[in-house]
């Protein structure tokens, strides 16, 4: 059975940074895309980062700057180290094996954790 289990949210003042993990269990495969997603309410999810296995990354222009991808193969996790956050980067972060977004939420295509809620205070 494959899982993704997120950890790492929690509360945190503006202008903090967390680091969020994410650690699969039950997958290999030899070309696939880890990413990085969140779902504020009433919002669409919003792809953050992605990384293959060779280690490269992708960020959406609007993502770019404050937040970085990462990986640990021996750890079979993945990281998002997040710096400056803002109010409005409270959301649910999940993270995905080759994940889609088709209906604008979360876990529509793809293998999905159960997301790790950061809340960002002014």
């Amino acid at each position: 059975e494959v899982q993704l289990v997120e950890s790492g949210g929690g509360s945190v003042q503006a202008g903090g940074s967390l680091r969020l993990s994410c650690t699969v269990s039950g997958f290999a495969a030899d070309d696939v895309h880890m990413g990085w997603y969140r779902q504020a309410p009433g919002k669409r999810c919003e792809l953050l980062a992605t990384i293959n296995n060779a280690g490269v990354t992708y960020y959406p222009d609007s993502m770019k700057g404050r937040f970085t991808i990462s990986q640990d193969h021996a750890k079979n996790t993945v990281y998002l180290q997040m710096h400056s956050l803002k109010p409005e980067d409270t959301a649910n972060y999940y993270c995905a094996i080759d994940g889609r977004v088709i209906s604008g939420s979360c876990g529509d295509l793809g293998y999905w954790g159960q997301g790790t809620q950061v809340t960002v205070s002014s």
